[in-house]
């Protein structure tokens, strides 16, 4: 079974779903689709007896492109990618980047389906399937997204670990917009798996990964941070802002709670500067290790779970 591979050669651990789970999550899903639709006509012509023929036609549109389209659209966006057959067979729709789809990628994906799924009977859906490396639709490939399969064995899903606790809120004032999707998720994969890589090709691969983000924030990596560090942090952050855009509450980068006693954004800046400077000893004692930060032991669980890092991957 493949698996996506960034340009870093990191591996992605969920995997793309191939044509035979996709076709079948698709028929499960239409016959409840047409099952509703037919159920919705019957009433309809019930009810729509005494009426024109003009009318009774722009009521049966209506019905054809809510139903059809309208209800998997909706489906699809609230339930951030796992409509009913994708349910039943393991899938889910998420973005090129791993993270959760929005109401735009599963308008994109509907209105182009309704050519490549129910106009040409799938023919067009299957050919591009197919072809693509990925087992992506057409309406994939413009909206931006990507079918994966949820079931995967535990033991292969990789841990991202946290950044410093010091570092907490440290990137709340960063610009992410001009950061694509592709280095998002170089920077998540490497971050799961730096602790299998060479300590020189992890800290090489840290350096360059931290040199291409902040040359898309504008702003350079903070002396003293490991590029490591510097990169959990930065993906903490925006995955913060992920969490808060989704669920519109929660607290602010720069008010965030952080646990092993590490300063808060609003402290004395003599505060700052002595964790700064404990900082960049503990980057420099790390390029030893296995990429400039392992992330092991910097922020203890406080019930004997894994610590919080902001980021919720697709369940």
């Amino acid at each position: 079974m493949s698996e996506l591979v960034t340009g870093e050669a990191v591996a992605l651990e969920l995997r793309p779903a191939r044509l035979p789970s996709r076709a079948l999550a698709v028929l499960l899903d239409l016959a409840v689709a047409v099952l509703a639709y037919l159920l919705v006509s019957i009433v309809l012509v019930v009810t729509t007896a005494s009426w024109d023929e003009a009318a009774r036609t722009a009521v049966s549109v209506a019905t054809f492109v809510l139903v059809l389209v309208g209800a998997p659209i909706a489906v699809e966006t609230l339930s951030h990618g796992r409509s009913l057959g994708k349910l039943a067979f393991g899938l889910r729709v998420v973005r090129d980047d791993g993270g959760p789809i929005r109401f735009r990628h599963a308008l994109v994906r509907g209105v182009i389906g309704v050519i490549e799924i129910l106009v040409t009977f799938g023919v067009v859906a299957c050919i591009a399937s197919l072809v693509s490396a990925r087992g992506r639709r057409l309406g994939d490939v413009f909206a931006g997204t990507l079918v994966v399969r949820e079931r995967v064995p535990a033991a292969r899903v990789g841990f991202v670990p946290p950044p410093p606790p010091w570092l907490a809120g440290r990137f709340s004032g960063l610009d992410l917009s001009a950061v694509p999707d592709g280095l998002w998720l170089a920077v998540r994969q490497y971050l799961a798996r730096m602790q299998q890589l060479d300590p020189q090709v992890g800290w090489a691969m840290a350096e360059r990964l931290a040199t291409d983000l902040a040359a898309r924030t504008g702003t350079p990596v903070p002396p003293g941070v490991a590029p490591a560090a510097y990169l959990a942090g930065v993906l903490q952050e925006r995955q913060a802002r992920e969490v808060r855009r989704v669920h519109g509450s929660g607290p602010t980068g720069g008010t965030a709670r952080h646990s092993g006693g590490g300063p808060t954004v609003g402290g004395s800046p003599h505060s700052h500067s002595a964790h700064s400077s404990h900082a960049a000893r503990s980057g420099q004692a790390d390029h030893s290790g296995r990429s400039g930060y392992s992330g092991r032991g910097e922020v203890p669980p406080a019930s004997g779970d894994r610590p919080a890092t902001g980021f919720v991957p697709p369940a």
